[in-house]
């Protein structure tokens, strides 16, 4: 899979098959969005429904192949252990990260070129924007499925024992 800003200046690559693709409504991704989005002339983080939609991959499957020098990285508190990056030349939102913790990289969906993996699950749609009604194309969730947690146990094991 590649990604990249709108401009195509910060490339990014990941191998391998994605933990999941997911669309989340939690409060600190709507919030989050919120934030790239008010820079100059960003694009749009949150899909129409309000949902930010993400696929998920292993940190030691995924890279920034062009432009690193150009990534900064958005926090909504300064403890905040998430990150959202974005593309300075552009204010593209092209992925969350953690300085600590999760194994995993969420790349935003809208920034990944080639044919996509299905969206899986809508997941904290009880925090989803009032009035906004997700489709029933796949799973609504309040929370994080247990389907979900299984995926991003079984994908941690994997990572340590290097397959």
């Amino acid at each position: 899979m590649t990604a990249s800003c709108v401009c195509g200046r910060v490339k990014l690559k990941a191998s391998g098959s994605p933990i999941i693709s997911a669309t989340c409504y939690c409060n600190d991704c709507q919030n989050g969005a919120a934030q790239i989005e008010a820079l100059p002339h960003a694009p749009a983080v949150r899909d129409p429904d309000g949902g930010s939609s993400y696929i998920l991959y292993r940190k030691d499957r995924f890279e920034c192949t062009d432009g690193a020098e150009l990534l900064r990285s958005f926090k909504l508190k300064e403890t905040s252990p998430t990150n959202r990056v974005a593309a300075t030349c552009c204010n593209s939102a092209l992925f969350m990260n953690f300085d600590r913790g999760p194994h995993w990289v969420s790349v935003y969906r809208s920034r990944c070129h080639g044919e996509l993996p299905p969206l899986r699950a809508r997941i904290f749609t009880r925090s989803r924007p009032e009035g906004a009604v997700p489709a029933d194309d796949v799973p609504n969730y309040k929370s994080f499925p247990p389907s979900f947690i299984i995926k991003m146990i079984a994908s941690r094991i994997a990572m340590a024992l290097g397959r």
